[in-house]
């Protein structure tokens, strides 16, 4: 995990570079679920991208096309993908493709929509169609090109950088989305005409979450080079679909282990509270799997203005990962922490012997589809989920 290298190297339709993907297929965030028990952001996300592909006309249209099992459902880590929130993906949604050389890794997630009503809270209006339709029709060719003329982009280093910036890597991204626009800057200037260049610079400028999305990919890149050592106990997964937790072990191949979502503690817009907030939901926590968000917190005080908490609470986030954890990170380094390694590789042992889960930062959506985001905070996993998964080990390997 520490010796992951994710470059971004291009970008592509999903139909093109994430494996097993067809037109029939959506994939989601986290573990897998059947449609009846889907929350509502995530149904609505399903809704948005069958509009957007064309394969429906209209919301009923579009739920009977699931219903009659017409469009099969699978989780994007299945996939070699991540998703923030509802992380919908269909077959020609441009994603960004990271590759990590020294495994031989590879990870795919989509272009992030930025604010507002956007298809990951579950929107799927006329307006956010076309939203998709500008990023995926104009934004996307002009990015990759940009990218094959750059050459790639140094993600671990982006990310190294940014964290001594005051950015997590999970819900602070404002640094790192700023790094992400000055090195594609030049290329797409070159790549596209004066007046297109200027509308994707800009949209990329005015959203400070523009990197999150391959950002997610860069971790599962890392987390994923940690994957199938046999005997380890080391959490390379951590996801929720909006209604169950997920986690995967190195040790443990691919089962997913799961437990009810939780719904997370913190600031609300104005107008809502904790009854309309929808239980956890996203592929972000890949995140904290490798060592950022939550548990890399002390580099980033300023987000508790976000996520409620003092700057001391920040700092503490992080001390406290460091007693669950396998290791520190030799390129994540934190500041404030005389630039102590971020902690990264969550120990199931550990987790179920001191009682403590993993912290996670995160945003909060309304539990109907298309409101969007309601307010942002803190959440654990469910401790039962680490000691199914410590019985799990304990059985395969005779403990």
């Amino acid at each position: 995990m520490l010796a992951a290298h994710p470059v971004l190297t291009g970008v592509a339709t999903a139909r093109e570079a994430v494996p097993g993907m067809h037109d029939r297929l959506l994939l989601h965030a986290g573990p897998p679920i059947a449609w009846e028990r889907a929350s509502g952001p995530l149904r609505g996300a399903v809704v948005g991208a069958l509009l957007y592909e064309g394969l429906a006309g209209d919301e009923a249209g579009a739920v009977a096309l699931v219903e009659r099992g017409r469009v099969a459902l699978a989780p994007c880590h299945d996939h070699q993908a991540v998703g923030p929130m509802a992380g919908v993906v269909s077959a020609s949604m441009a994603v960004w493709v990271i590759e990590d050389s020294p495994h031989g890794g590879r990870a795919c997630s989509t272009l992030n929509e930025g604010y507002g009503k956007v298809l990951r809270y579950g929107a799927f209006s006329a307006e956010v169609i076309a939203k998709l339709g500008w990023m995926n029709r104009v934004m996307a060719p002009v990015l990759a090109e940009a990218l094959a003329l750059a050459g790639g982009i140094d993600l671990r280093a982006l990310l190294a950088e940014a964290l001594h910036m005051g950015d997590e890597g999970h819900n602070r991204n404002k640094a790192g989305s700023l790094l992400l626009l000055k090195l594609l800057a030049p290329w797409v200037a070159r790549a596209a005409a004066p007046a297109v260049a200027e509308e994707v610079l800009r949209f990329l400028g005015d959203n400070a979450l523009s990197v999150l999305n391959p950002v997610m990919a860069a971790c599962k890149v890392m987390t994923d080079a940690a994957h199938g050592v046999a005997g380890s106990t080391v959490v390379t997964a951590m996801a929720r679909n909006g209604t169950d937790f997920g986690l995967r072990v190195s040790g443990l191949g691919e089962r997913w282990f799961t437990a009810p979502a939780a719904v997370p503690e913190g600031l609300y817009f104005p107008g809502f509270g904790a009854a309309d907030a929808n239980p956890d939901i996203g592929d972000s926590t890949i995140t904290e799997t490798a060592g950022l968000g939550a548990f890399a917190m002390a580099a980033a005080p300023a987000i508790v203005n976000f996520i409620g908490g003092t700057p001391r609470d920040a700092l503490d986030a992080t001390l406290e990962m460091y007693e669950i954890t396998a290791a520190e990170h030799r390129h994540f380094t934190i500041p404030a922490l005389g630039f102590r390694g971020t902690p990264t590789g969550i120990d199931l042992r550990k987790v179920v012997e001191l009682g403590i889960t993993p912290r996670v930062n995160t945003g909060i959506a309304h539990r109907a589809a298309g409101v969007g985001q309601i307010g942002a905070g803190w959440v654990r996993p469910p401790l039962a989920v680490f000691v199914a998964a410590l019985e799990a080990f304990a059985e395969r390997y005779g403990f």
